[in-house]
């Protein structure tokens, strides 16, 4: 059999693991340890550290997992023998799908130079936590309450740290770490690193080794012994760097109390389908409230959902409930503009392209202008801000690769918002930025692009990467600047115009924020389209202004860019009402 690279991680790690026997040494406590500390539990924000193997009985520990407060994630670690706690309360607690890895400080060589442009330290303010928050959100982690982290901003025994980038003082990663010597008196002097989290949006490579590596210094100066780490099972790229740095696995168990958190480690595998991260989330919501889920097409995303005597075909977020007139009122942007304005809404001027003389005296009457496709999607053939002749034939060419029809709009100036409709109520709203590149003074333009195209690839798998082509090229030279040019430290330079995802945009969450009018007009729209669900997209002067112009309606909008607003739990509200109840419970 062909040995393939998780097999050569599963192999090395099983050779790494100590015997049992000596594992079993490890939770025996001996005569000199008579007087250490029993049932210790440490609280570390997101919920209690339980070492199990300062529990006098399966039964006892059994019994504090099960006390779990309601948020928390607690976790018992060192369990040695797993079955028999279980026993004492099978219903609530299960077996943590995770990998216990041990670093031994004697055997940790530092690393040679610090990680250029960052520093760590620790959180310190309430601005370091709001921001590390901001980060475990982004990585669907629990968050940390502001005054226990704030409280342990000088203590020995927990420390919070956060990786800052230098020049913009962005906060891009951070870890938790537990001195078990200062905690509860640890007889073996051990601590564990907990928490590890680096914002998808970092540009910086190496910040999560820092990390571990600071931590790691940290405690070897306060003569910790080892650093433990709880890592899932099948997280091959952490356990890569675990083991780059020395951690070996150590064959011991952890348990957890069944809670909404963690439900997708015991609720059983998802659909062996590869879904993209838009049907994905709704998947696993309906899933999670006992909906049968039939994939009907993997590759297009399409699926069924079932639950009684009610079935409903999606493709992503798009379903049965959307009607082929709303649909097509979407799809083609001069409809769009029609409908919201016979609404009372406000849209851009707009032509339909008829001839390059007829487009040249719109150009001439507005000084800029958007060209785009009538019918497309994803951002495809669009250009905005096209203020010259020579661009504007070349913009109406590219859309008419991709439309047989193409609209010529009045360009305005702003961010570009999203705001996500479902049901006729406002879910979710978030600025998009376009795809934007920072310099370092050494790497050319085109390497800049394709490594933040590799990074926005990865951090939403696979669905979002900026193109090379003529319209990057064309925000480019209007920057001054060309593919080879070399782009200064800390310069900023935005690639594309339009703010779309699938062409390397970001989104920052302005939900909370938005202005009711923005709010009030986006579900206006939804009603003038007759759509249950629809991304309403707006040029803005700022989310908390009343300003506005639509530009476009989107029939079928990526639920799972929108986290942590309830876009699934809402989707689903509306397809299945009588399973809020699942979700209200949790």
């Amino acid at each position: 059999m062909a040995i393939t690279p998780r097999h050569h991680h599963e192999r090395m790690l099983r050779k790494q693991m100590p015997s049992y026997e000596s594992l079993q040494a490890e939770h025996i406590r001996t005569d000199a340890e008579a007087d250490a500390p029993s049932s210790v539990s440490v609280h570390c924000g997101w919920g209690r550290l339980l070492l199990a193997n300062t529990f006098e009985s399966p039964k006892e520990l059994a019994k504090s997992l099960a006390e779990e407060s309601t948020g928390d994630r607690d976790i018992a670690l060192y369990v040695a023998d797993p079955h028999v706690v279980l026993s004492h309360a099978p219903q609530s607690l299960f077996l943590d799908p995770s990998d216990t890895m041990r670093l031994w400080m004697s055997q940790y060589r530092p690393r040679t130079r610090a990680l250029p442009g960052v520093t760590v330290r620790r959180a310190s303010s309430t601005v370091d936590v709001e921001a590390l928050n901001a980060i475990f959100t982004q990585r669907k982690m629990v968050c940390a309450p502001v005054e226990h982290v704030l409280a342990h901003r000088h203590s020995k025994d927990i420390v919070y740290l956060v990786a800052e980038a230098l020049g913009s003082g962005k906060i891009i990663g951070t870890v938790m770490g537990v001195n078990h010597i200062k905690a509860f008196g640890d007889p073996s002097k051990g601590s564990s690193l907990w928490c590890l989290a680096v914002s998808p949006d970092s540009k910086t490579p190496g910040v999560g080794e820092a990390l571990v590596r600071y931590l790691a210094e940290y405690f070897q100066t306060r003569e910790c012994q080892y650093m433990d780490l709880s890592v899932l099972h099948d997280n091959y790229e952490a356990k890569a760097l675990y083991e780059k740095l020395g951690f070996q696995a150590i064959r011991t168990f952890a348990l957890k109390k069944k809670n909404a958190i963690n439900e997708k480690l015991f609720v059983g595998p998802e659909p062996s389908a590869k879904l993209n991260p838009y049907a994905k989330i709704i998947v696993n919501e309906a899933m999670r409230r006992g909906i049968e889920v039939v994939i009907d097409d993997e590759v297009n995303n399409l699926f069924t959902l079932s639950f009684g005597g009610r079935r409903i075909r999606c493709h992503e977020s798009l379903t049965d409930m959307t009607t082929a007139l709303s649909m097509s009122l979407c799809q083609n942007k001069m409809l769009t503009h029609r409908s919201c304005a016979r609404a009372g809404l406000r849209t851009p001027i707009y032509q339909l392209y008829r001839s390059r003389e007829q487009a040249e005296e719109f150009l001439a009457d507005h000084g800029a202008v958007v060209v785009k496709p009538l019918d497309s999607e994803q951002g495809k053939g669009i250009s905005v801000d096209v203020r010259n002749v020579d661009d504007l034939h070349a913009a109406i060419s590219k859309a008419e690769s991709v439309s047989s029809s193409v609209l010529l709009e009045t360009y305005h100036p702003g961010f570009d918002l999203r705001v996500v409709v479902i049901d006729f109520d406002t879910v979710a709203a978030a600025i998009r930025r376009p795809a934007e590149i920072y310099g370092n003074g050494r790497d050319s333009i085109r390497t800049l692009v394709e490594k933040q195209s590799r990074r926005r690839a990865a951090a939403t798998g696979g669905e979002s990467q900026i193109p090379i082509d003529a319209e990057t090229e064309r925000c480019i030279r209007e920057a001054g600047y060309d593919w080879d040019s070399v782009l200064p430290v800390e310069a900023h330079l935005f690639v594309r115009r339009t703010a779309n995802l699938h062409t390397g945009g970001t989104l920052i969450d302005v939900t909370d924020d938005l202005h009711p009018e923005l709010r009030a007009a986006a579900e206006e729209a939804a009603r003038a389209l007759q759509i249950p669900v629809v991304g309403m997209d707006f040029i803005v002067k700022d989310h908390t202004s009343p300003d506005y112009v639509i530009i476009e309606a989107n029939e079928r909008p990526g639920l799972e860019n929108h986290a942590p607003q309830p876009t699934a739990q809402r989707f689903i509200d509306l397809l299945f009402p009588l399973t809020r109840s699942v979700r209200h419970a949790s």
